[in-house]
């Protein structure tokens, strides 16, 4: 059951580059561009990570992350 992780896709919508992003969040551009080739949830997603993308792509955190049920476990119910 992974949770899918859109930065990628909220920064094209937005027409935003890694390195805009990054001077916004004010994180290294080498963070950015490694959080937006991700497409599932970072196992270390902290508070203050998602805040500072949250305020820069003036979304909210449910833009970011969307959950994606397992077929298999649903089989399983």
């Amino acid at each position: 059951m992974p949770i899918k992780w859109r930065l990628a896709v909220l920064m094209a919508d937005r027409e935003i580059d890694y390195k805009d992003l990054a001077k916004l969040t004010g994180f290294h551009e080498k963070t950015v561009s490694k959080h937006k080739n991700m497409r599932i949830m970072p196992s270390r997603l902290e508070d203050t990570t998602l805040y500072k993308y949250c305020q820069a792509l003036q979304c909210q955190p449910g833009d970011l992350l969307v959950f994606v049920p397992d077929p298999e476990e649903e089989l399983e119910k």
